[in-house]
């Protein structure tokens, strides 16, 4: 586990701007090969609603929520051997920093609402963003 909370809240939401203007901090970021019971375990620690998933280099492969690890435990094929990168394939989406907001939504598949990883050129998880539609 990565043990760093990367605090990038923004106080000021402006309506129009980048993405960095308006995402969250990235949240708790873990290791892909971290097991579902023990990920849950982090969030109750940690208070969090999510966790950003990250391969061996560091780079985000994506997001996990309570409620998706809660719905895979609770699951006919869950066994104490899953792991989190045998759930988050690095399809999600991800959006860059530097687009607008309105950029962001558009890229993202209609219908998905929630969170969303912000990261850099390098796969690093820099944020969040949360999808309104």
């Amino acid at each position: 586990m990565f043990g760093q909370l990367q605090d990038r809240s923004v106080t000021a939401r402006p309506l129009h701007g980048t993405v960095a203007d308006v995402m969250d901090a990235a949240g708790p970021q873990v290791w892909y090969d971290m097991t579902v019971e023990v990920a849950l375990s982090v969030m109750a620690a940690a208070h969090a609603e999510h966790l950003v998933v990250c391969d061996e280099d560091a780079r985000c492969v994506g997001l996990v929520t309570q409620a998706r690890l809660t719905a895979v435990r609770d699951s006919s094929r869950y066994t104490d051997r899953l792991r989190l990168g045998d759930i988050t394939d690095g399809s999600d989406p991800f959006v860059s920093p530097l687009v607008t907001r309105e950029e962001a939504e558009d890229a993202v598949p209609l219908g998905r609402l929630g969170l969303v990883p912000v990261v850099d050129n390098h796969g690093n998880a820099l944020g969040v963003l949360t999808l309104s539609r």
